[in-house]
């Protein structure tokens, strides 16, 4: 399950630190390699959970690098 996907009784309670966002990406990698490989397997349909996925973690990606803009150009330094 991606660490983006959090219960209703624990949003807003999770702290979002650098090793969070590092399984995140990490996940990322992970979900676009598995969605590469089905499409290639001419299984297109068989990837949209991960197509999800992969897009919700992007979401709450982008939703913190909003939330943090003087940590995000610190971090492309």
């Amino acid at each position: 399950m991606s660490v983006a996907f959090v219960p209703d009784w624990l949003k807003g309670k999770a702290e979002v630190n650098q090793e969070t966002i590092q399984r995140l990406l990490e996940e990322n990698d992970q979900l676009i390699r598995c969605i590469v490989e089905y499409q290639n397997k001419g299984l297109a349909n068989e990837c949209v959970q991960y197509q999800h996925v992969l897009h919700r973690n992007l979401i709450y990606l982008a939703t913190i690098a909003d939330a943090n803009p003087t940590s995000a150009s610190k971090a492309m330094e």
